[in-house]
């Protein structure tokens, strides 16, 4: 008599285990926003840049601390007297976030890390948003400490949540404009020159041709912002006119950068 023992061997299934395809494998948005916060003092030109922008807004404050009566020397003149500067030094800031990419030939490793590139440029877009946050915060900070030392009696009077949002407009609106061009020329030569020239130009001919001056603060950034180094109150024609010329200098430029970054060849 013979006795047929059959064994069957299964392999154990743990179907409460999700396929591998299910996993959220993207790189979080924090993470790279955090990336592209470290570009922006990897490079010699960047750190620099980081630092000149502090040491400037400090030196304003100083010079117009020791030049200004004080009378004259309120927060809100304080705060008015960054702005500048700053306005100046942010839009390149802007410009390197993005053509260090091509200029440092990085953007290769950025883009096989990250193939969405539209996730790659948002994180851009909010190192570039926090930055200019960051400057108003120093100025603030400047602001405040000179005006508790020997700022006039009402110092902090007259400025108020209105205010600091009319100079953040300023300032957020700088650091677009300057990732909108680096976005455009992917080139930090071409792309700091034509911030500058072109606005420059168009604001020299407003000013010196007649017909054009109605049409100016409609097309002209600089012309239409005006104002706004004032705090003084806007009415509903002259934030349209911020409106329109933001549309030309700053989502237009931005838009036809986007779609360039979308489709070039990184190499």
């Amino acid at each position: 008599m013979t006795t047929t023992a059959a064994t069957t061997l299964t392999a154990p299934t743990d179907h409460a285990r999700p396929a591998p395809s299910a996993v959220d494998e993207r790189i979080p948005m924090s993470r790279l926003v955090k990336v592209e916060l470290r570009k922006m003092a990897n490079t010699r030109s960047g750190m620099w840049l980081l630092i000149g922008l502090a040491a400037i807004t400090l030196v304003i404050v100083v010079i117009y601390f020791a030049t200004a009566s004080r009378s004259e020397r309120t927060f809100l003149h304080f705060m008015g007297a960054t702005l500048g500067p700053q306005g100046f030094l942010l839009p390149v800031l802007g410009i390197l976030l993005v053509t260090s990419e091509w200029s440092q030939r990085t953007g290769l490793v950025s883009f096989t890390l990250v193939p969405l590139r539209g996730r790659v440029l948002t994180a851009k877009v909010l190192a570039g948003l926090l930055a200019g946050v960051a400057a108003v915060v120093l100025s603030i900070g400047f602001a405040s400490l000179a005006t508790v030392i020997g700022g006039a009696p009402d110092g902090f009077a007259h400025f108020g949540l209105d205010e600091l949002g009319k100079f953040g407009i300023l300032q957020i609106t700088g650091i677009l404009q300057g990732l909108a061009f680096g976005l455009l020329f992917l080139s930090s030569a071409p792309a700091i020159v034509s911030y500058f020239v072109l606005p420059t130009a168009l604001n020299i001919v407003g000013s010196l041709w007649t017909p054009l001056h109605d049409v100016q603060p409609w097309i002209d950034l600089w012309a239409s912002q005006a104002p706004l180094f004032t705090a003084q109150n806007l009415s509903t024609e002259q934030w349209l006119q911020i409106g329109t010329s933001n549309l030309i200098w700053v989502v237009l430029p931005f838009a036809l950068g986007l779609v360039r970054v979308l489709r070039v060849e990184v190499k």
